[in-house]
């Protein structure tokens, strides 16, 4: 490793996903919760090579015997070293996974979705993948989704920033987003008020205030509190704008998934340990996505990682993730109609779409979505 640090840092970065400097940083972090002592048995894996070779698994998915012969360590401590040093990195790493505390805070999170997404009082985008595991020991068809394999849903809320904001990680497989999403801390913090989340506001030209809303996708329920497209083929210009403007700004939470899994390859394998081990690797994971971003966003998401729009000429420029072969899987959609006052938010966010909110560029490109 130091040899190709020295040599050929864009190889280097490739191998770990992360420049020098950082992984030294993380090292310097990480370190202390993983470090052993030598004995007169025999010498202990050093910190960052344990770091290394676990970040590697985490890029490739490799297998355990492959990472043996790059790293010259034993293939039998390797099983114990993977989620040790995940443990570890979430630990440290775990509070830049941080869903605001204040009204203040989620309010700087709606401004940024306004100032870059076009979405008035949005707290984040939602959705939920599925991580394919080994089914554990007499489970049945517990885990077994509806595509067939076995996995656990990762649910997140992702800022304007393509940062996860929350997860939830370990729901079996079988359950659909709304499922999932029935069963988060969440939903259980929305629902009991323990979130701080700014009371309804006024926009320009509506009569009465407006909830704050989290954007999603037809996986999910409409309530007061999560907007979704509306459902149909045969729809008005009004709600295929309201469509277009969603889709916007739940582009983030798609594109965060995409480059997640792009970056760390192990997501487009079935991932061979336990499931609370697989709960760490997917929580080491989003925990490093949020960390590289913050120290150094240019690099790890350049311009062409994500999805960017062309608003001038209509056109979607597709990012470099939708070349990974290896995609997450999306939950299976679900029917859900809402009550009266959830179609009600979402008729008076339409409404403000096409008249005070309106943008030059959305008749043309109201198709993208």
């Amino acid at each position: 490793m130091k040899e190709l640090a020295l040599e050929d840092s864009e190889s280097y970065r490739r191998f770990l996903r992360m420049d020098v400097s950082t992984f030294e940083e993380l090292v310097a972090l990480v370190s202390p919760s993983i470090e052993r002592n030598n004995t007169s048995m025999r010498e202990a894996i050093p910190a960052a090579e344990r770091i290394a070779l676990t970040l590697r698994y985490l890029a490739t998915g490799e297998t355990q015997s492959s990472l043996s012969y790059q790293f010259r360590i034993a293939q039998n401590t390797i099983p114990g070293i993977i989620p040790a040093v995940c443990s570890a990195i979430y630990h440290h790493l775990g509070s830049e996974i941080q869903d605001p505390e204040s009204e203040n805070e989620w309010k700087v999170v709606a401004e940024e979705f306004w100032a870059k997404w076009n979405f008035p009082l949005c707290l984040g985008a939602m959705d939920g993948k599925h991580i394919r595991i080994k089914p554990p020991p007499h489970s049945g068809a517990t885990y077994r989704n509806y595509k067939g394999f076995f996995s656990i849903v990762l649910l997140a809320l992702v800022d304007a920033n393509l940062k996860f904001l929350y997860v939830d990680v370990g729901t079996n497989g079988r359950v659909s987003d709304g499922g999932v999403w029935g069963k988060s801390k969440l939903r259980q913090a929305i629902t009991n008020g323990d979130m701080n989340i700014p009371e309804a506001a006024a926009l320009p030209g509506l009569a009465s205030n407006l909830p704050f809303v989290i954007v999603a996708d037809d996986a999910f329920p409409l309530i007061p509190n999560i907007m979704k497209p509306y459902p149909g083929s045969n729809l008005s210009k009004e709600c295929l704008i309201f469509n277009y403007r969603l889709s916007r700004a739940r582009r983030v939470s798609e594109n965060a998934f995409g480059i997640l899994a792009a970056r760390f390859r192990v997501f487009g394998t079935t991932i061979l340990t336990s499931v609370p081990n697989t709960k760490l690797i997917v929580l080491a994971a989003c925990s490093l996505h949020n960390f590289l971003t913050n120290r150094s966003k240019n690099t790890c998401i350049p311009e062409d990682s994500a999805d960017r729009e062309d608003i001038l000429n209509g056109v979607l420029i597709e990012g470099n993730w939708r070349q990974n072969t290896n995609q997450l899987i999306s939950c299976q959609r679900i029917s859900s109609r809402g009550s009266n006052y959830a179609k009600d938010v979402r008729d008076r966010f339409c409404n403000f779409f096409t008249a005070e909110a309106a943008v030059p560029w959305q008749d043309n490109n109201y198709a993208l979505h």
